[in-house]
């Protein structure tokens, strides 16, 4: 299973990428990480610390992996990929540390072939933590055009809906076999409506809705770790991978 997590900025993709990863892991599951935003935080909520998720290093720009490329995808992982607290491992992809360096676009090439190619050998799931926003999508090949589903979180307001409405739209074109929409941060059972109203709206299949947590918030400050969740979220949690595992790479 190859998931990419997407959505407007500042709906919590890294906390709920990072959550994920830790569920897959708790089932048993070898677990990929890959952080392709430009200011890479994954690694804190997974339990480094900001000098180790720093020390992080990146992957190759504009690899070949696998067939006719000098690199494989267990000679990335054992070179590039770091072990984290919470059994996942963890590699990065961008990294901007130079005013006027150019775009990234580079990196999210070796991205596209990193995923194009079979991780079976290394890796159950794969789970791509996206920058912000829709341009991961129009790049030529498409970033994530070779995962298996693209999860879109929304937080309950309209401007992280109309996002999701345009990636999913840009997904089909891709020819991803599932988008799904995955609300987050609601308060109370208004949002949780809003949500759902707004999903059948716009056709979206929504998997869950996850409730805004204090502690979850207070982790981020104190260091980022999202391991620490309630019973109640870890179910929930659970059951967006319950959605998941049920449609693998076959369309719905």
């Amino acid at each position: 299973m190859k998931l990419g997590i997407v959505g407007k900025g500042g709906v919590g993709k890294t906390t709920v990428a990072a959550l994920v990863a830790r569920a897959y892991r708790e089932r048993g599951a070898r677990v990929v990480a890959i952080d392709t935003d430009s200011n890479p935080n994954l690694g804190l909520s997974l339990g480094l610390t900001l000098a180790e998720t720093d020390a992080v290093p990146v992957l190759p720009r504009s690899v070949i992996v696998g067939s006719g490329g000098d690199h494989t995808v267990g000679g990335l992982i054992d070179e590039f990929g770091r072990h984290t607290p919470a059994g996942v491992t963890l590699l990065s992809a961008i990294r901007v540390v130079e005013a006027g360096a150019g775009c990234t676009c580079s990196g999210h090439a070796t991205v596209r072939t990193l995923l194009g190619e079979v991780l079976d050998a290394r890796a159950d799931t794969t789970i791509v933590d996206m920058e912000a926003g829709l341009e991961h999508l129009s790049r030529s090949g498409g970033t994530l055009a070779h995962v298996d589903a693209l999860v879109m979180v929304m937080e309950p307001s309209r401007k992280s809906v109309v996002t999701a409405v345009r990636t999913a739209a840009l997904a089909e074109e891709l020819g991803i076999p599932r988008t799904v929409g995955l609300g987050n941060k609601s308060r109370g059972e208004d949002d949780a409506a809003f949500l759902r109203a707004a999903a059948a709206e716009h056709g979206i299949e929504l998997i869950g809705v996850l409730p805004y947590r204090a502690g979850v918030a207070r982790s981020d400050r104190d260091g980022g770790d999202a391991g620490g969740v309630d019973a109640e979220l870890r179910a929930l949690v659970g059951g967006v991978l319950d959605a998941l595992e049920g449609a693998g790479r076959v369309a719905v």
